[in-house]
């Protein structure tokens, strides 16, 4: 997803949001129509179909006003707990640098590497060359431990995913 790009969340809401006004406009519609045919003297099962139709209606937008309310909140509460985990995940990654004595340079060539980037295009990211980046990235390596970019990325999955491996699971290294 694109930061242009909103959320499959807010664009539901805005589709519910759209359906609930037309419905609203709908409601008006009828409960006026019906009041003009009573005040015009011309009651029977025309204005009770109107009354029963624009409650129907009102019924349907009260439903998808609540729906909208409960969508808007849920993404509320998913956006700020992204936010959270997006802040940890950043705090538990400055930190592990940290502890890694990694150089600024070998940090955002971490960085890149934990994002999916490949050599070529770290190189085309940060203006260098691909030796270059190859070279900070096998530093990054040596200083963090491990010998892929998997398992880099695996020593910070192992500080998201709380609790112990099942013991009837095979471990692969």
């Amino acid at each position: 997803m694109t930061s242009m790009q909103a959320p499959r969340g807010d664009r539901l809401a805005t589709a519910v949001s759209f359906v609930v006004a037309l419905q609203t406009l709908a409601a008006v519609f009828f409960i006026g129509d019906a009041l003009v045919d009573v005040r015009s003297a011309q009651p029977g099962l025309h204005v009770a179909t109107e009354l029963v139709i624009a409650l129907a209606l009102l019924a349907g937008v009260a439903v998808g006003a609540l729906q909208v309310r409960r969508l808007w909140v849920e993404g509320r509460r998913r956006q700020a707990a992204l936010d959270v985990a997006a802040g940890a995940l950043a705090a538990v990654t400055a930190e592990r640098f940290r502890d890694w004595g990694l150089t600024p340079a070998e940090a955002d060539v971490a960085v890149f590497a934990l994002k999916g980037f490949d050599v070529a295009e770290i190189a085309g990211l940060r203006g260098s060359a691909e030796g270059t980046v190859r070279a900070q990235l096998a530093q990054v390596y040596r200083k963090a431990g491990v010998n892929s970019r998997a398992a880099l990325a695996c020593l910070f999955l192992e500080d998201l995913i709380p609790g112990p491996v099942p013991a009837d699971r095979p471990v692969s290294p």
